[in-house]
């Protein structure tokens, strides 16, 4: 053999992401580290993403910590890598220039070296800053290219008929944006840039065996740094589209293992073993230690059972020892012909017959017709749940497109398939209640309508602009508007400071409303061993005291147009307000909103405190 295929590990961060929601702690990621050592991968993906959001938030785990613990375990055996958007880092604003610096130095101080690096929009003015920090600190930067397509027309026209097609005028088809020159002058861009490793990044599994075919080719052609390939098998392509990858010459694959691929996933590592074998391609893996750790995440599987979307397990499989069945032997060799003769059709049907057999999900019809990234949908579906409003999912999926239109055709990749599909999901309850379409708009919506996400595929209309942001002005993100978090004393604990050193303090910056609950709770930890022998009088009251009724609500309330969590609140009993007036600001949907007063008048009293979760309708304040 001497084709060689190098290998980027995702199981410990996107895959656990998508088929487990980020749950797994860090405990049962530890079990594995030793095995991962001899594992012999190019390179882990092991941080980024959603994991400093999802392990502060779900699992009270420091994401520092985290990265750190790994680095120390692998011993610099596979380079570590991570996930950056860019100019929003792992969170859902544009941060100035401190803060990428401070976490691309903490990062790589704590064992990261590759940092691959997108940008929602593609916009590369976006990315700059990230590629130069990330070379000059000492890390290898990874400029991925967000793959999408062009949306479908949510109302297509009948076709003309024949007399009408021959005297009527053209229908001319919309422009398309994405085409294969689009990706690869992207690519190029970053490149130029300075990028180490582009990837085509397939966030939503939506790239085709045959587009594959027509666009890797030109990307090898035109590039001079290794090209990786980043696909997902939600809607049914990922695998096929990875045999085709290999085929045209792609330099790194990304796979997960086993018990984490397929289904949402990228595709399994030991499926691409053995198509590799079967091309004389070298898998640059320890296929022996990598069983060692599929026999691990198996056991890891049934500890995340609660958060398992496909629940069914594939069945079990050692590509080094078990002999398949002719038939199924056969398959493999039909898909490698069917890649080769660049047969769509026959390919998918061999892959989609493999994967059926081994008990793999299958595709994600709704996915693949919305044509969305599966985490979007699947926290679309979480989202309407929490709301009880999940009979709106379908209206919501329908107006994805026109969502990401009047957005300037974003691609939808975090965050703004975060923001888009939140927005879509505000449209269909606005619809539900007859409101205008745009009567609720998340805080993020709004910044990527004034621009200061960056420069969209397509230019926004500035009537749709001024429409949600009040200015038809493009207005760019302002690095010197930024403000830095501040950093209490928290007398409850002694007085010490909410951050104790660069890391907490940067985790603040980033995350600041799931940073300040996962900080506060470290704070009380502390003071609780530091008070643990404390002698406590006991208060005995000299009257039982009585069971305070509350007071009933009297007046006009302003009511919480869906559920979530207060983030702060700008009024108190006693202010007048107007109008329009910003009152408080919650979080609904991984989405900050401003709450605006309904009304002149009075506030008599705040009815809910910062952090609080409300439900939808729940009465925030009353006015006099």
């Amino acid at each position: 053999m001497n084709k060689k295929l190098k290998i980027r590990d995702l199981t410990l961060r996107d895959g656990q992401q998508s088929l487990f929601a980020t749950r797994m702690p860090h405990s049962c990621i530890e079990r594995m580290l030793p095995l991962y050592k001899d594992a012999g991968f190019y390179a882990m993906e092991v941080w980024g993403g959603a994991v400093p959001d999802s392990v502060m938030r779900y699992l009270d785990e420091s994401p520092w910590y985290r990265l750190k613990d790994i680095s120390r375990a692998v011993e610099g055996k596979s380079l570590l890598t991570a996930l950056s958007r860019g100019r929003n880092l792992f969170g859902y604003v544009p941060y100035p220039n401190s803060v990428l610096e401070g976490f691309y130095k903490e990062a790589i101080k704590d064992g990261l070296n590759i940092m691959r690096i997108f940008d929602a929009l593609n916009d590369l003015d976006n990315v700059a800053e990230s590629v130069r920090l990330i070379n000059e600190l000492g890390g290898i930067a990874d400029g991925a290219v967000c793959y999408t397509v062009d949306p479908k027309d949510e109302t297509p026209v009948e076709k003309p008929g024949f007399f009408a097609r021959l005297f009527g005028k053209k229908v001319e088809e919309p422009k398309k944006i994405f085409t294969d020159e689009y990706f690869v002058e992207k690519a190029k861009g970053f490149e130029r840039l300075g990028a180490k490793i582009i990837t085509l990044k397939d966030m939503a599994g939506l790239v085709n065996p045959a587009r594959v075919a027509s666009l890797m080719p030109k990307l090898k052609a035109n590039l001079s740094v290794p090209v990786d390939f980043h696909t997902h098998c939600t809607p049914g392509y990922g695998l096929a589209s990875s045999l085709m990858a290999i085929i045209h010459g792609v330099d790194i694959l990304d796979t997960n293992i086993w018990y984490f691929g397929g289904g949402s996933a990228a595709p399994a590592i030991e499926l691409i073993y053995v198509f590799c074998k079967k091309l004389g391609v070298e898998v640059e893996a320890n296929m022996e230690a990598v069983g060692k750790i599929r026999e691990i995440l198996k056991g890891v599987r049934g500890e995340l059972k609660d958060f398992d979307l496909a629940k069914s397990y594939p069945k079990d499989f050692d590509p080094l020892k078990d002999t398949l069945p002719a038939e199924i032997d056969a398959l493999f060799d039909k898909a490698i012909e069917a890649a080769r003769a660049n047969d769509e059709d026959a390919l998918l049907t061999a892959c989609h017959a493999i994967e059926e057999y081994f008990n793999f999900p299958k595709p994600n019809l709704i996915v693949k017709n919305a044509e969305v990234p599966g985490g979007m949908y699947s926290n679309m579906v979480a989202q309407l749940k929490s709301l009880g409003a999940e009979d709106v999912l379908n209206d919501a999926m329908a107006l994805i497109p026109k969502v990401r239109r009047d957005a300037g055709l974003v691609p939808l990749v975090t965050p703004t398939s975060q923001i888009v599909g939140s927005q879509a999901v505000m449209v269909a309850l606005s619809r539900k209640k007859g409101h205008d379409d745009y009567a609720n708009v998340s805080n993020q919506f709004s910044s990527l309508i004034k621009g200061e996400y960056g420069k969209t595929p397509v230019a926004i209309d500035p009537a749709f602009r001024e429409k949600i942001t009040g200015d038809a002005t493009e207005r760019p993100y302002d690095v010197s508007s930024y403000v830095k978090p501040e950093n209490p004393e928290l007398p409850e604990y002694d007085n010490v400071k909410l951050a104790q050193n660069e890391e907490e303090y940067l985790l603040l910056e980033l995350l600041p409303s799931v940073a300040n609950t996962y900080l506060r709770k470290r704070r009380k930890e502390e003071y609780d061993a530091r008070h643990a022998n404390d002698v406590k009088e006991e208060v005995v009251a000299d009257t039982p005291a009585e069971v305070a009724s509350e007071e009933p609500i009297t007046g006009p309330t302003l009511k919480a147009p869906m559920g979530g969590k207060i983030i702060s609140i700008n009024v108190k009993p006693g202010d007048k307000v107007k109008l329009g007036d910003k009152v408080l600001v919650y979080e609904a949907m991984k989405m900050e909103n401003d709450l605006a007063s309904e009304r002149d008048g009075v506030v008599k009293r705040v009815l809910v405190a910062p952090d609080d979760v409300v439900s939808t309708n729940q009465p925030l304040l009353e006015y006099e």
